[in-house]
């Protein structure tokens, strides 16, 4: 058996906007579409030709059996029209996608299923679509059931679910019917937080069991605690194609504008958090990058200078700063006016330039770095509060050093030992 699950070579799906589809399937749709065709002719008389839309365009990657792919990029990015591609929904214009396996999919609330028949009925219409045996679905048919916590409505025609009731029977369904490539779509959202755990632990056990799983989502910290290697698209076009961390990085960046250099970055005014705006970002960048980037070197100090406009007089001011990992897990806060040695700050208009460093204790990864300030003894008032830049803290130090073996925890707390004989 191939190791390779899914190979797709210069995949390209084109687009004519506001181009009529083929659908004369009888009579009456011959007559409608004759009568919309010469409305259209007469309203659109002297406009110019139908506009092309590539939705993809050369995309080529491939996905070894038992890996777990995330798909990321903005809306429009040609993530679902991938998918689609890849279940046979719909056609390439151009390249190839060649898939070694059977395909189960899940891409939106509302296709896969007969809205007419029950929820028992459209597992099996769907397992005897997948080329099931009905002793096999019988075998399955109460885990699927019992996942998707609708047992009192198995026997309700779907058309009568809610759209949580809809998408917890069509991911047991899609999950269980023993696919061996399962595409899913940002379905998930759908469902509560309870059930989209369930979703996350039954995706790895399908991966464990040697299937291969393609999401999309937008959930950077779901992508990253399930996925190896992310596809990242921006406007149809495959963007990058590597590890996981990567892939959110760069996805992260890209959705920020201004950015000079990699290891700095222009702020634009609509970046910052509603709040009291006394004070102005105009610039953000790392003092000691490794290589140009917003990378520091493991236990290097990461030191931070901001650029500054005051708009207007102002005290008491407190500067601080916090990291989050890229789920948004709070993992450390400083602030300038800790202790007294660092007493609260006043402003005249003008431009500042504001430095600090931190301490680096974190372990090796990804982080997010975020700035703010606000006026102290006032409670809730930001004067202004920024999500500035992704941060990498690399896995060994300025002397080549590597970081110590892989432990769980985000920092690395300093501690003594000491071992004596008894």
């Amino acid at each position: 058996m191939s190791e390779i699950a899914i190979r797709v070579e210069n995949l390209g799906k084109r687009y004519r906007i506001g181009a009529r589809q083929n659908r004369s399937e009888s009579l009456r749709d011959a007559v409608a579409d004759l009568g919309a065709g010469m409305v259209g002719f007469f309203r659109r008389r002297g406009a110019s030709e139908d506009e092309t839309l590539w939705a993809l365009r050369d995309v080529s990657f491939e996905v070894k059996r038992g890996e777990v792919m995330g798909i990321i990029g903005r809306n429009g990015a040609g993530k679902s029209t991938l998918l689609k591609i890849l279940s046979r929904i719909t056609k390439p214009t151009e390249g190839r996608a060649e898939i070694h396996g059977r395909v189960g999919s899940l891409l939106e609330v509302g296709t896969g299923f007969q809205l007419e028949l029950t929820g028992r009925e459209n597992i099996y219409l769907n397992g005897a679509i997948l080329g099931m045996k009905k002793a096999e679905i019988d075998r399955k048919f109460d885990e699927i059931v019992a996942f998707s916590e609708v047992e009192r409505f198995i026997d309700t025609p779907v058309k009568h679910y809610s759209s949580g009731m809809y998408v917890r029977l069509a991911f047991a369904v899609a999950a269980h019917l023993q696919p061996e490539i399962l595409l899913i779509d940002e379905v998930l959202a759908v469902g509560d937080m309870g059930f989209q755990r369930k979703c996350i632990g039954k995706m790895e056990k399908v991966a464990g069991e040697g299937n291969t799983v393609l999401m999309v989502s937008h959930n950077m910290g779901t992508v990253k605690s399930l996925c190896s290697r992310a596809l990242l698209l921006d406007a149809g076009r495959m963007r990058t194609f590597g590890p996981v961390e990567r892939g959110i990085a760069e996805y992260l960046m890209a959705s920020r504008d201004g950015q000079v250099s990699t290891a700095e970055r222009i702020v634009r005014e609509d970046e910052h958090v509603t709040g009291v705006r006394q004070i102005r970002v105009e610039r953000i960048r790392l003092m000691n990058p490794v290589k140009n980037s917003f990378c520091v070197y493991w236990r290097q100090p990461i030191g931070v200078s901001l650029d500054v406009e005051v708009l207007e007089a102002i005290k008491d001011v407190a500067i601080g700063a916090a990291v989050r990992t890229l789920e948004g897990t709070h993992v450390l806060t400083v602030q300038h006016d800790d202790g007294a040695a660092h007493p609260l700050l006043s402003f005249e208009p003008g431009k500042y330039t504001i430095q600090f460093a931190l301490q680096n204790d974190l372990r090796p990864g990804l982080y997010r770095l975020h700035v703010g300030a606000d006026i102290a003894h006032i409670r809730v008032r930001n004067v202004f509060a920024l999500d500035a830049v992704t941060l990498e803290v690399l896995d060994h130090d300025e002397q080549g050093g590597i970081a110590s073996a892989y432990t769980p925890g985000l920092v690395n707390a300093q501690s003594t030992w000491r071992v004596t004989k008894r």
